[in-house]
């Protein structure tokens, strides 16, 4: 399979802008607007000046991709909205297949340390039962606003916080690095 890296403007702008966010959402578990709305609209305005029609769709499309992807997990209550808006904003500089790759490679780091966090937090493995059933019970009835709160209340685990334990942005700096590094290296 033949990678192609991603211009060297794109790439240092979605670099920088996950680390950003990376250490924004590590200390303040926030990703700002500030940060991902221009993002956003600068990744599509480059593509659309630089490379016209063409490179405006496929920063459009990797835009869509990478606020769609999270959309779920996001109205599920599993990220807050600027996760996802910094998703679209990776998509919009990175366009299509890069940002895929960058979900992927985030994705798998988070996992990782979800399976870290498990055994140290929020009951230990008892814990990260009760919470993989609050999320399948959440997934059942489609929202978390649409049923299951009951049952989450009557669950023997301290869930203060445990909403958002992982600080997705920094997931996505760390995915966006180890993309980028392994596109290079290919």
């Amino acid at each position: 399979m033949e990678f192609s890296l991603p211009l060297p403007v794109p790439a240092i702008v979605a670099l920088a802008a996950g680390m950003v966010a990376g250490v924004t959402d590590v200390w303040k578990y926030k990703v700002y607007n500030a940060l991902t709305i221009p993002l956003i609209v600068s990744g599509l305005l480059y593509h659309g000046i630089v490379s016209g029609g063409e490179g405006f769709l496929g920063s459009l499309v990797g835009m869509v991709f990478g606020f769609g992807i999270l959309l779920v997990p996001f109205l599920l209550g599993g990220m807050g909205a600027g996760d996802v808006k910094l998703m679209a904003g990776v998509g919009a500089w990175l366009g299509m297949p890069t940002t895929f790759y960058v979900f992927i490679v985030t994705g798998l780091v988070c996992g990782a340390c979800a399976l870290l966090m498990a055994a140290f937090q929020n009951g230990g493995l008892r814990g990260a039962v009760i919470n993989l059933l609050i999320v399948w019970n959440r997934l059942g009835s489609f929202a978390r606003h649409f049923g299951g709160e009951d049952w989450v209340e009557t669950q023997g685990v301290k869930r203060d916080g445990a909403h958002r334990v992982i600080p997705f942005g920094a997931m996505v700096a760390v995915g966006v690095i180890t993309t980028l590094v392994w596109m290079w290296w290919q």
